[in-house]
């Protein structure tokens, strides 16, 4: 559902304060990047609307025009490649252009690749801190490309090969939830830490492991591990 706020874009405002729509299927998380990043005076930027599944997305961004969307890459009903492609007409407007930026979990090759030929201008983990996510927003919005550090390279390999990753049988029966459960259990994180990091359960984390080992005919996470390490997913 859209949310947005009494920011429009007919409204008057600073003209040096970036106007953020924040696209996120997790409430609590949304949240937090509001209050990490909403500060017109201090950061320059204000979350004008929100929005958590691809056609609220959409409906906010046409409704409200931001400079800048931050947008996760998996949501309901279509997930952030759709949201791109079709809002094309504004990332592509010369005027007054809508930049996106990735804001998401995965850090696969074939999500940031994706998104990056459909026209956002970067894309960055959720990893990043408030500070790095502000200086993130003003570079977009300036028409700048960025990238958390580990990114960047396979993103100019991919482009300057003109190559996109193979596709992967065995991986392609995973959601993508479930891929991401599987690279924090290869990179050795507890249920715990996974639920925290997802914004869902530990019960939530057992199931989506138990489905993995059971698509991958694996016995355990160790095997697990060992399977992701061979396809460079850790």
């Amino acid at each position: 559902m859209s949310e947005p706020t009494e920011t429009g874009p007919g409204q008057e405002r600073a003209a040096d304060v970036v106007r953020v729509v924040l696209v996120d299927d997790h409430r609590m998380f949304r949240a937090g990047v509001r209050a990490e990043i909403d500060h017109p005076g201090e950061h320059r930027v204000t979350v004008v609307g929100e929005a958590a599944d691809a056609d609220a997305a959409v409906r906010s961004v046409r409704e409200l025009m931001p400079d800048v969307v931050l947008l996760d890459v998996h949501l309901p009903g279509g997930g952030g490649l759709s949201v791109l492609q079709r809002c094309a007409d504004l990332v592509m407007d010369t005027e007054r252009p809508v930049r996106f930026l990735a804001l998401s979990v995965s850090d696969a090759a074939e999500d940031v690749i994706g998104v990056i030929r459909a026209g956002s201008r970067g894309y960055v983990t959720k990893a990043i801190n408030g500070t790095e996510l502000v200086a993130a927003i003003h570079r977009v919005n300036e028409g700048d490309a960025v990238f958390s550090p580990r990114l960047a390279g396979f993103v100019l390999d991919a482009f300057s090969n003109n190559t996109v990753p193979p596709v992967d049988e065995e991986l392609d029966k995973l959601t993508q939830r479930e891929r991401d459960v599987l690279r924090l259990i290869a990179r050795g994180h507890s249920y715990k830490e996974i639920a925290k990091e997802l914004f869902i359960s530990v019960k939530t984390v057992e199931s989506h492991v138990s489905a993995v080992l059971r698509k991958l005919q694996l016995s355990n996470r160790h095997e697990l591990t060992r399977w992701a390490a061979a396809r460079r997913l850790v």
